[in-house]
């Protein structure tokens, strides 16, 4: 029996190989449970951020917001030293500059602290898959817990019908909100405020 294999032969067993150990494509699980309830208990989330890109980029102001039975109770508001430039794009459309920055605190801390505030509330942000990335994106050094999120981009959404698009600004307009954009506590007051507006009524 001849046992000589071609050049050929091995690529093509080479390629079989491959095709089979390489995992096969399929959906990321999103690592939070994304809800459409309402609730009366929350917090708001925003994060601005030195780009689009979790993982790569990096979180630059942290502002969170808990609701009690639809009440204020609480603000996290906190600046994050990403240890990297801001650029001046980012700058001119957040107001965040390096100095700001500079002797703020890194993000291990600000998210544990953030974790802490958050407790066992589900969390309610506006285009949440953008700020729930930037939080995944952290697992890499520390334990994020899986929390439930409610977007109130896609509540608005099946509510608002009435507006060109759904962004925060367009819908901060609509609903006559005072919005200072691109400001993460502001973009937190502006969200509870589509939230409660939409809880109020049905989808």
């Amino acid at each position: 029996m001849d046992y000589q294999i071609d050049a050929a032969e091995l690529l093509r067993r080479k390629s079989r190989q491959q095709y089979w150990a390489t995992p096969r494509r399929t959906p990321t699980p999103k690592k939070y449970n994304p809800s459409v309830r309402k609730v009366t208990d929350y917090v708001v989330l925003d994060f601005e951020t030195t780009g689009l890109r979790p993982g790569a980029d990096q979180i630059i102001q942290v502002g969170a917001v808990k609701y009690k039975n639809h009440e204020q109770m609480d603000i996290m508001n906190q600046l994050v030293n990403p240890l990297r430039s801001i650029s001046t794009r980012i700058t001119s459309l957040t107001g965040i500059t390096n100095e700001m920055v500079s002797n703020e605190p890194k993000i291990e801390l600000v998210i544990n602290q953030l974790i802490e505030f958050i407790g066992d509330l589900p969390i309610v942000a506006h285009n949440a898959s953008f700020d729930m990335g930037f939080l995944y994106a952290l697992e890499s050094k520390m334990e994020v817990p899986i929390y439930t999120v409610i977007d109130t981009l896609k509540l608005s959404r099946k509510i608002i019908n009435h507006t060109p698009n759904h962004k925060l600004t367009t819908l901060a307009q609509y609903l006559q909100i005072e919005h200072n954009a691109h400001d993460a506590l502001s973009d937190c007051l502006v969200t509870a405020q589509i939230y409660q507006y939409c809880s109020t009524h049905s989808i």
